[in-house]
């Protein structure tokens, strides 16, 4: 019974509410809560983009790391090989790592001392040419 009661009171109040925002200011209101609401909606559909699109960027970084990895492991294996058979070449295993050695050794000093921009001039037009 206490429910019937509350019903009918609440739908009253509904239309109580309904007649007091006809006209301009329900117009308004009415408005003003549309728009509140889409820019919420703009607001979540702007981080959910964010979101995937930075998931997308950690994935391809994390990709370029694994296989900046799987290369530096490859080429440290091509080294010792080279400086194996440059051993074997020479008589002396200690001569082929020497050698090797002195390889990268004279390539750090030539970019450190020689020519310090040549480095970084090719590692920025190999920058400038991925981005475009």
């Amino acid at each position: 019974m206490s429910r019937m009661k509350q019903e009918p009171t609440n739908v009253n109040r509904k239309e109580e509410r309904e007649r007091q925002r006809k006209g301009i200011p329900g117009l308004i209101d009415s408005t003003v809560s549309s728009t509140i609401d889409d820019l919420k909606a703009i607001i979540d559909a702007k981080l959910e983009l964010f979101k995937i699109e930075l998931t997308e960027k950690v994935a391809l970084v994390s990709a370029f790391v694994l296989l900046l990895v799987v290369l530096m492991i490859g080429v440290a294996y091509l080294i010792t090989t080279i400086a194996l058979l440059f051993g074997e070449l020479f008589g002396h295993v200690w001569l082929g790592y020497l050698l090797v050695s002195m390889v990268f050794i004279l390539t750090f000093a030539f970019f450190t001392k020689v020519k310090p921009n040549a480095l970084k001039n090719f590692i920025h037009k190999i920058l400038l040419s991925a981005n475009d």
